[in-house]
């Protein structure tokens, strides 16, 4: 029964995987090549004026935040797409009819989710790495904060594809909760160049917490205790994941 419920897991995370390399050049390249643009955008723009940040260039400093901008964007992009999808077309009831409970629908979704953000940043790295020799700092700290940023991110949004009824309702969190949450959260800056208020605002965003963390892997360098923000990280991820469950095993919005 464990090695059958196994491949049930692994048939639905293949599932998510195939689904978004099926459309490989607007889920993978796309976010690549957006990342690219972000980076050269604000290195001619800010090159002149702005040659290092804390002691670092410019085009190295704004690399990782690129890359894990990119992983927490995707990620959530991913699950809450695919359950969405499925919802509006009609056809969730066959993976609720599979036979997977609660807990491996949550672990199959939320997998697939960081598969998609993992292969983005790692595309988005190879792309940045041509222009930009960046280098690996922790190896303990890129694994850490990729997995936890991914899986925070997949969670939230395989929680927004089970609550919206309406795509309108999907771009409404990505356009007002996640695309300012990230790019407020340190990707293009540091926050120790912002006014106090700004930084104690800064510290409430979890998103945050997983760029300087990301950042540190490649520049050895952040703006905050990387035990504390590990610590937000793993409560964050642990009361997400637990929701998204919660929400399976009570059919919200799945059946009627």
């Amino acid at each position: 029964m464990i090695s059958y419920n196994f491949l049930c897991v692994l048939t639905l995370f293949k599932k998510e995987v195939t689904r978004f390399f099926k459309v490989g050049i607007q889920t993978v390249v796309g976010p690549a090549i957006s990342s690219l643009l972000f980076l050269a955008v604000f290195s001619l723009a800010l090159g002149r004026s702005v040659n290092t940040i804390n002691g670092i260039d410019l085009p190295i400093f704004i690399a990782p935040g690129l890359i894990m901008m990119t992983m927490l964007q995707n990620s959530f992009a991913n699950g809450a797409s695919s359950i969405g999808q499925a919802k509006f077309q009609g056809n969730i009831v066959d993976i609720l009819m599979a036979p997977l409970n609660n807990l491996e629908l949550t672990i199959g979704y939320i997998s697939g989710s960081i598969a998609r953000g993992i292969v983005c940043g790692l595309v988005t790295f190879i792309a940045i790495y041509v222009f930009i020799p960046i280098k690996v700092y922790s190896y303990s700290a890129l694994i850490f904060y990729t997995f936890a940023g991914c899986l925070m991110m997949g969670s939230l949004g395989t929680m927004v594809g089970i609550w919206a009824d309406k795509w309108d309702q999907q771009q409404g969190v990505t356009n007002f909760i996640v695309l300012p949450l990230t790019f407020l959260s340190g990707t293009f800056y540091s926050i120790s160049k912002l006014p106090v208020f700004w930084q104690k605002f800064a510290l409430y965003n979890p998103f945050f917490y997983n760029i300087d963390g990301f950042r540190y892997a490649f520049i050895g360098k952040s703006d905050t205790s990387l035990i504390f923000g590990s610590i937000i990280l793993i409560i964050v991820n642990i009361f997400l994941v637990y929701l998204c469950f919660l929400m399976f095993q009570k059919g919200y919005k799945l059946k009627s």
